[in-house]
């Protein structure tokens, strides 16, 4: 199985000691998130302090940025790294893009997927020399000249990894991207039931396999190697669980789970700020229904059982991980299981 983890980037000073790190913990990928911190300059900075380990945004905010400073941006890193990146992009909603990015917001699903064409597009000019013509709905790029055109990479183009979790937005990997990142509020009964059927219809559109996309499943993990580190983690989850529950996009996974009414009562007491109240509502059951909760010694085998038939590839949460004391045994035991 091949294992990634997104890095915790509170602390930008450290990221080179923390990719090292994680590569020495033996991930197979490290990837980069945008919150408080550009989510691209970490990658740069881990290149320089690893030597295998594939580097990658999971996710970078596709709709702040044009398709154009994306295509510089992969281009470089994917240098920088020797081949190692991937461009993970997704979305956000809309107030975040118009009112936090001051960027145009429309038709999200029609953006991204144009957005995925363009960058190839510039890409395709700077490598094999093809002249630059994308003329889309949302994005047009027909000017490129050498003073601006890097040239050939020598080593593959990155891959473009999209987010999403609606099935019009998951479709879209299935259309155009390398692969999907599974956002981390899924189940078992979700993935087969949302996830996979999505994909699946957007690879019939275009007429690809659906083999041909790499699908990580975003998976939140509950373990510790004392009963105060395993605690710590099921409250954080516990909390984490609520507050996605307060969005309406994610309401379909608790309804698959019985828990359709949970929605409007969190959305209601996080009005009222009442935080901690409302992770008492998330329930033992459907917290191990989303996460896998265990000892450090059963995780490997529960996320095998959780991803067969579905995917070979898994992208652990951990709540501020990497920890070594126990990850490095759940990482082997996922390699050769």
């Amino acid at each position: 199985m091949k294992v990634s983890i997104t890095a915790p980037t509170d602390d930008p000073t450290r990221t080179g000691p923390l990719f090292a790190e994680l590569e020495s913990v033996g991930y197979d990928r490290a990837f980069t998130f945008e919150a408080k911190h550009d989510p691209f300059l970490p990658c740069a900075v881990a290149a320089q302090h690893t030597k295998e380990i594939e580097l990658g945004t999971a996710i970078a905010i596709g709709f702040a940025r044009t398709p154009m400073t994306l295509a510089n941006l992969g281009w470089d890193l994917q240098a920088i790294t020797e081949g190692r990146f991937a461009l993970g992009i997704g979305t956000q909603i809309a107030p975040h893009i118009t009112q936090r990015f001051s960027m145009p917001w429309s038709n999200p699903v029609g953006r991204l997927r144009e957005m995925v064409v363009a960058i190839r597009a510039i890409w395709e000019c700077w490598q094999n020399d093809t002249p630059l013509d994308h003329r889309g709905e949302h994005y047009t790029h027909t000017r490129m000249v050498p003073a601006f055109n890097p040239g050939p990479l020598d080593f593959p183009r990155p891959p473009i990894l999209t987010a999403g979790f609606g099935p019009a937005m998951t479709a879209i990997a299935g259309e155009v991207a390398d692969g999907f990142l599974v956002h981390p509020l899924n189940t078992r009964r979700s993935l087969l039931e949302v996830t996979l059927p999505a994909l699946q219809a957007g690879c019939d559109r275009v007429g690809r396999d659906l083999g041909e996309v790499e699908i990580t499943a975003v998976t939140i993990v509950v373990t510790g190697s004392t009963e105060e580190q395993f605690l710590r983690s099921r409250e954080a989850v516990r909390q984490q669980l609520a507050f996605y529950g307060t969005t309406p996009a994610y309401a379909p996974v608790f309804e698959l789970s019985g828990r359709g009414d949970l929605h409007p009562e969190l959305k209601r007491r996080a009005a009222l700020g009442e935080w901690e109240q409302m992770s008492a509502l998330i329930d033992d059951e459907f917290l191990e229904e989303v996460a896998v909760v265990g000892e450090p010694a059963q995780i490997a085998s529960q996320l095998r059982d959780r991803l067969a038939g579905i995917t070979n590839s898994v992208s652990l949460v951990n709540n501020r991980a990497p920890d070594p004391e126990h990850f490095a045994s759940i990482v082997a035991d996922l390699h050769t299981g």
